[in-house]
């Protein structure tokens, strides 16, 4: 779904070399958040405090410029107790390691024309670089790509399906938290030719979350609280990016739950009739597990996944079924659509980039109760 809050920065001087891409730092790498104030940017401070080689240097959030991090999201005041937003200035920025966007949709865009080649990797977690044809912006997102020059110059940021493209990039276009968790789940059997690429259907579920921290009157606890319902029937903007994502042609209906955190996507595809001489449930799970068998945040289990089972972890839970009766392959992926869906993966983006160890400061082991 959606990130939020505009630019606005704290103080602190940026370092003026920044990490050379594809080397690992002999210092901590110095991190800028734009946008820190939405629930993104809280995720990437909570996930930057644990980071071994991440040093928060910067952060922005117009909505709260002059305030400290600390009231804003008290769980964060251990760690950055003295940490407060201010105004947007791109020289704070310029010349860091890493800095992360967590802005509106279409609010990217001029912040990346700032920042691109001036930091060492700037990791937008907005929509605005993630497809790669300028026509599709104006009937998916309303208006004209403002700068479809640098389309193409970001890569898609979603590792277990094209790492190699993030080394040393000098910017990563962050999958959206829905694409994310269709993707793990439907490149497999598109990629290794096991279904029909036309016809697939996607019902996903978000927590409200994903929905971002302004107030919004469909997403308050009265209106969400023993609610479930479908939204963006037919034209959810997030459709391209799947299609793009996966290479399938699809039909996406995301539905609002009430939860805080976490996305079920349920995805239903045609296997093709001679895919493993007919393709059946243990094969689809065996496809599953031998593409991501190297993949340290995917779990494959014979099991429905649980959104629960991902809560605060960079992981996405998958499993399969092929009904003999109707033909259908049904795939489910859970992830947490603040971390795996957004935070997370940009953390993991990032990491690659800067040739960090890929799985550092990123947990795989959610939270229960």
């Amino acid at each position: 779904m959606d990130t939020e809050n505009g630019p606005n920065a704290i103080s602190g001087s940026a370092s003026a070399s920044p990490l050379r891409a594809g080397t690992v730092a002999a210092a901590p790498a110095r991190v800028g958040i734009v946008g820190a104030s939405g629930y993104t940017g809280a995720e990437l401070l909570r996930l930057a405090a644990a980071h071994p080689s991440f040093d928060v240097v910067a952060v922005a959030g117009d909505t709260q410029a002059g305030a400290a991090v600390r009231d804003l999201y008290p769980s964060l005041a251990a760690d950055y107790g003295d940490l407060r937003y201010c105004a947007y200035d791109p020289e704070i920025f310029v010349g860091l390691d890493a800095v992360f966007l967590g802005l509106p949709h279409m609010a990217s865009a001029p912040v990346v024309a700032d920042l691109y080649k001036r930091v060492g990797c700037v990791v937008d977690l907005g929509s605005d670089f993630r497809l790669t044809d300028p026509e599709l912006y104006p009937q998916w997102y309303g208006a004209a790509h403002p700068m479809p020059e640098l389309l193409g110059e970001l890569p898609y940021g979603l590792p277990e399906l094209g790492r190699e493209a993030l080394r040393g990039a000098a910017g990563v276009a962050v999958p959206g938290c829905y694409p994310t968790a269709a993707a793990l789940a439907l490149a497999p059997f598109a990629r290794g030719g096991h279904i029909s690429t036309s016809g697939v259907v996607i019902d996903a579920a978000s927590g409200v979350s994903g929905a971002g921290r302004a107030p919004k009157p469909n997403t308050t606890f009265s209106s969400v609280d023993e609610d479930f319902v479908a939204y963006g029937l037919l034209d959810h903007r997030h459709t391209p990016e799947i299609e793009q994502a996966t290479g399938c042609q699809v039909l996406f209906t995301p539905h609002l739950a009430p939860m805080v955190r976490g996305i079920l996507a349920t995805c239903y595809a045609r296997p093709l009739s001679d895919s493993i001489g007919g393709l059946s449930t243990d094969d689809a799970l065996g496809v599953l597990a031998d593409f991501y068998a190297d993949e340290p945040f995917v779990v494959v289990h014979r099991d429905a996944p649980h959104t629960k089972a991902t809560l605060g972890a960079n992981t996405c839970h998958l499993s399969a079924r092929v009904d003999p009766r109707t033909g259908w392959l049904v795939v489910l992926s859970a992830i947490d659509n603040l971390v795996k869906g957004a935070s997370g993966g940009a953390v993991q983006c990032a990491n690659i980039a800067l040739g960090l160890p890929e799985t550092a400061g990123l947990p795989t082991t959610g939270l229960m109760p």
